[in-house]
């Protein structure tokens, strides 16, 4: 058996009844993590606890530049757009976030915009408050533009005094036009990965606009575990919920107790095809390895030998078409159908619906014979009750069930043993027993004696009228005659059925792979 597979990718991810939205799939052995990706924006609006000035008067702010980051902000407007050269954004724990003084919305001119080094602060706080103009190693950028604004700030000192006042009504504008740029974001910088190694590259950021210059731009991300959904018996199917319609190269996951659940909508029908051969591989071997804990408790003759999905939908064509999930599991002789899957022994026990193989028969459907448009159908009929159908998710799905349902029958048959059923034979009382050894046999019940006896090997065919009467033709291996046995039955439906089990376990029983398997 392979190994666990593992994939990492993103796709649109929905509940089945909200829009999609973009979302990272991270597979592992056991789960499908859900993941969408948040943005940790260093720009935050106010990332200090402190409030921003409830009024206007004019501040004082000295940055301490920082080799990495810079000044640790950015701006918006200038004098060609008729407004205030203004903060924009503040990153987090940046030089201008850790003042604790400067916030989104602040102006940095009045009347006049001073930069100047450290050195002349003192002068700066002076000279500033006793006349509104240009001062010796200060710069007036009242009517300076963005890009000079931008270049004046980065070729500041590495200690920079600031004059700023608060815009309140500027703060709701810049807090959309962040939120807009972290859209934009999510949508232009789509992500690429490398599987299995967790590690993810970014396109680069689009380039500022000319009136948004950015002294350090970084928003790391992360991505947010949204929702976990285990695969040990998980339901993944391509078709809508309850109908026969495929999704277009889309799949639901469901958890095996229906929550959580989720549609994924792949980019084509390559991706799709991969992950659900990823996903669908991880589901077997977890089977698989809840049958080997499950049967460590059971004896040889009765292991789980095959779990899995189907949808069971209604035979005769109808305006609409019902398919619920049924969950098929195969156990020593007998064939179960859940609703949610067994998780213990005692599961099996209170199983509402199961029947013994030799008193079903599967049957494999051609395409011409399915009611709709759901494929890879199969009938189980039995003696004693309406034929159930089923639909399988894909061939290879249907291959395993066929080949479970003939270990069913070989080891429902081996474990019966012989079985006898009540005929009229020439008009007269009999009995004719189907034995795993012997093969046929009829007994007449008023004489006491076998009026005759074939091999199963003998048989050649059968016929019946589908009441009571069927006709068995056997062949003597010696004269290559054909003899025709002519039989009534009132079961006639349970013989045909126990019949076709002893032929099917007797074949079975000689077919080289079932005996490497067994």
């Amino acid at each position: 058996m392979c190994s666990n597979q593992k994939k990492v990718g993103m796709a649109m991810v929905s509940d089945g009844k909200s829009r999609p939205h973009p979302m990272r799939l991270k597979l592992s052995g056991n789960t499908l993590v859900l993941q969408k990706d948040e943005i940790i924006d260093s720009a935050n609006f106010n990332s200090q606890k402190a409030e921003p000035p409830k009024d206007s008067r004019e501040r004082v702010i000295t940055i301490h530049r920082q080799k990495v980051g810079g000044l640790g902000l950015s701006i918006k407007g200038g004098a060609e757009h008729k407004i205030p050269v203004l903060i924009s954004r503040i990153f987090k724990d940046q030089a201008a976030d850790q003042t604790r003084q400067l916030f989104v919305g602040d102006a940095i001119i009045m009347e006049s915009f001073y930069i100047v080094t450290y050195s002349c602060l003192m002068q700066v706080v002076k000279t500033y408050s006793r006349e509104k103009k240009s001062m010796v190693n200060g710069i007036d950028l009242k009517h300076a533009n963005h890009d000079d604004a931008v270049n004046i700030l980065r070729s500041a000192g590495d200690s920079v005094c600031l004059v700023v006042r608060h815009h309140r009504a500027a703060s709701p504008f810049l807090s959309r036009s962040l939120q807009r740029r972290k859209e934009r974001c999510v949508a232009e910088e789509a992500p690429t990965y490398k599987v299995g190694d967790g590690h993810r590259a970014w396109k680069s950021a689009k380039t500022p606009t000319a009136n948004e210059e950015s002294f350090i731009f970084r928003s790391d991300r992360r991505w947010v575990d949204v929702t976990t959904i285990p695969l040990l018996m998980a339901y993944l199917t391509r078709y809508m919920l309850d109908t026969d319609k495929l999704r277009p190269n889309a799949f639901e996951i469901r958890a095996q107790e229906g929550k959580p659940s989720a549609v994924v909508q792949c980019d084509d029908s390559g991706m799709l095809t991969e992950w659900i051969k990823h996903m669908s591989n991880n589901i077997i071997q977890l089977t698989a390895q809840q049958m080997k804990m499950l049967n460590k408790s059971l004896p040889p003759n009765d292991q789980v030998h095959h779990m899995g999905w189907v949808s069971e939908g209604t035979i005769a064509a109808q305006p609409w078409y019902k398919w619920q999930a049924r969950f098929l599991a195969f156990k020593g002789p007998d064939i179960f159908f859940f609703d949610v899957p067994p998780s213990n022994i005692q599961d099996f026990l209170s199983c509402p619906s199961v029947c013994r193989a030799y008193q079903c028969m599967f049957r494999c459907l051609k395409e011409s014979d399915y009611v709709d448009d759901r494929w890879h159908c199969f009938l189980v009929q039995t003696g004693h009750s309406q034929s159930r159908y089923f639909s399988a998710e894909s061939r290879a799905d249907l291959l395993r069930i066929e080949t479970a349902w003939n270990r069913a029958i070989y080891n429902s048959v081996t474990k019966l043993g012989s079985k006898t059923f009540s005929v009229i034979y020439n008009g007269r009382t009999g009995g004719l027993t189907l034995d795993w050894t012997m093969g046929f046999a009829l007994y007449d019940t008023e004489a006491k004696w076998y009026v005759w006896k074939y091999r199963f090997s003998q048989l050649k065919s059968s016929s019946d009228d589908g009441l009571n009467k069927l006709k068995l033709h056997f062949q003597d291996p010696e004269t290559r005659k054909v003899e025709v046995q002519e039989l009534q039955s009132s079961s006639l439906h349970s013989l045909l059925f126990c019949l076709h089990a002893f032929l099917s376990a007797k074949v079975t029983s000689v077919d080289p792979g079932f005996l490497h398997s067994s």
